[in-house]
C-alpha cells in the first residue's frame, strides 16, 4: 500500500492525480494546508506497526518541521519506507537524508514543481507508464506553479489553475485521471472553455476592485502593498506588482484562513527569507506565513489606518508618464509633483518647490515619489488647470 500527503493547491493535487494514475486504488491521497501536514505525518508515524513498514509513504509539495524529521529518520532507519519530494527552497536542508528530494530548479534552468519531480522520480523508478498527455499535464502544472506560464505567454496553464478552483478537489481529480487515462492530449473539453472564458472575465472585475482597497506601507526595510483578499491570490499579485513597480511585494490577507500570501516580481526580493521571519516559507518570488499575533500586528492593525493608495490615471491623452511636457502626480494629502525633464535630466517640484535632486530617467523619480510620498498620476483636467497656473507664474517672474 502506498501513502501520497500532499498540498492542497493545483501543484499538491497534480501529484495526487500523478499517484493515482501510478498506483490505482493501491494509493491513499490525502491533501494538507501547510500547518495541517505535521499532525497528519505525525498521526501515520504514530499509528504505524511493524506489519505496515512496508507501506510506502510520499510526501510532495510540503515539508515537515524538524520534530517530524526525527520521526521520519527514525522510521527510515527502522526500515519504513518513505519519500519526501518538495521544491521549495527553504526545505533544502532535507536534502541531508536519503529519504529527502527537494530541487528547486532544473540544469537547464527551469524552475521545478512538486508534481514534475514526482513524475520523473516515477519514470525513474518504472512506477508509471509515460503518456503524451501526462507530459503535457505535468508540464503545464509545473509552469503555473512556477509563474513560468506568464513569461512563455503559456494561458493553458493558468486555465488549468482556474478550473481547478472551480471544481471541487474531488471532481478535479477525477476529472484529469479520466480524461489523462483515455486520451494522448491533453485538452480543455467545450463546456470548460466557456466556462473559463467567463471565470477570465470574473477575475479582471475582482482585479480591478482589489486594485482600489490596496494600502501602502514600509514594514522593516521594504515598501509593501497590503490588500484583504480570499480569491484569485496569485493573479491578484502578479498584477498589483505590475502595476506598481515601486513596492518591493504584495502581502494578501487570508482573514478566513489566517494567512498572508507573499507575491513579488522582483528578482532581488527574496520572499521566501521574508516569510522566514515569521516561521513561514515557501518560494523567492511567492511565499506565505501564518497570521500570528506578530503579523498581525504589522500588516493588519498598523496598516487598518492608512488609506488606500489612489490608482494612476488610465484614460488621460495629456497627462502621460514621461511627457516632454511633464508629468502631474498628487498623493491623498493633496500634495503634488510634477515631474519634468531639463537638461537630459528629471527633476521633481513639491508643491511647487524644485527640489536638489534630480534623476537620469522619469522612471527613477517616478518611483521615487510613490516610493516615499504614495503619489498617483492625476487626470487630464487637473492637469490641463495646473499648466494653465504654471504659464501664468512663468510669465510673472519673466516681467
Amino acid at each position: 500500500m502506498y501513502h501520497l500527503y500532499s498540498h492542497n493547491d493545483l501543484d499538491g493535487v497534480g501529484c495526487g492525480i500523478v499517484a493515482k494514475l501510478a498506483f490505482g486504488d493501491q494509493v491513499e491521497v490525502r491533501y494538507n494546508s501547510v500547518s495541517g501536514l505535521d499532525i497528519q505525518v505525525q498521526h501515520f508515524l504514530e499509528k504505524t506497526k511493524d506489519s505496515m513498514r512496508q507501506d510506502e509513504l510520499f510526501i510532495t509539495d510540503l515539508s515537515v518541521n524538524q520534530d517530524n524529521e526525527e520521526r521520519l529518520n527514525k522510521y527510515a532507519e527502522a526500515g519504513g519506507k518513505v519519500k519526501l519530494i518538495d521544491h521549495h527552497k527553504t526545505a533544502l536542508h532535507l536534502n541531508q537524508h536519503d529519504w529527502g528530494l527537494v530541487q528547486v530548479e532544473y540544469d537547464d534552468g527551469r524552475l521545478a514543481s512538486a508534481t514534475s519531480l514526482l513524475y520523473e522520480y516515477f519514470i525513474q523508478h518504472d512506477l508509471i507508464i509515460p503518456t503524451n498527455a501526462l507530459d503535457q499535464f505535468t508540464e503545464l502544472v509545473r509552469q503555473y506553479d512556477t509563474w513560468e506560464w506568464e513569461k512563455h505567454d503559456q494561458k493553458q496553464a493558468k486555465r488549468l489553475n482556474d478550473l481547478f478552483f472551480l471544481l471541487s478537489i474531488d471532481e478535479f481529480e477525477e476529472k484529469m485521471i479520466r480524461r489523462l487515462s483515455e486520451n494522448d492530449q491533453f485538452f480543455f473539453d467545450e463546456f470548460e472553455e466557456k466556462l473559463l472564458d467567463l471565470e477570465d472575465q470574473k477575475i479582471e472585475r475582482y482585479l480591478r476592485r482589489k486594485k482600489r482597497e490596496m494600502v501602502q506601507t514600509f514594514i522593516h526595510e521594504h515598501c509593501v502593498g497590503i490588500v484583504h483578499a480570499e480569491s484569485y491570490h496569485s493573479e491578484l499579485g502578479n498584477r498589483l506588482g505590475k502595476d506598481n513597480p515601486h513596492l518591493d511585494y504584495i502581502a494578501i490577507l487570508i482573514m478566513g484562513a489566517k494567512r498572508v500570501s507573499l507575491r513579488t516580481i522582483h528578482d532581488h526580493i527574496d520572499l521566501s527569507e521574508v516569510a522566514g521571519r515569521y516561521g513561514g516559507g515557501g518560494h523567492a518570488k511567492a511565499s506565505g506565513c501564518s497570521l500570528t499575533d506578530e503579523v498581525y500586528q504589522l500588516y493588519v492593525d498598523e496598516a487598518f489606518r492608512i488609506e488606500p493608495m489612489r490608482p494612476d490615471a488610465f484614460r488621460n491623452i495629456y497627462n502621460l508618464k514621461g511627457s516632454e511636457n511633464g508629468s502631474l502626480y498628487e498623493n491623498r494629502e493633496h500634495v503634488t509633483f510634477f515631474l519634468f525633464p531639463s537638461d537630459n535630466k528629471w527633476n521633481i517640484q513639491i508643491n511647487g518647490e524644485t527640489q536638489d535632486e534630480t534623476f537620469s530617467a522619469f522612471e527613477e523619480a517616478e518611483w521615487f515619489i510613490k516610493r516615499n510620498y504614495a503619489a498617483s498620476l492625476v487626470r487630464d483636467e487637473v492637469y490641463v488647470t495646473f499648466l494653465a497656473e504654471h504659464m501664468k507664474l512663468t510669465n510673472r517672474s519673466r516681467r
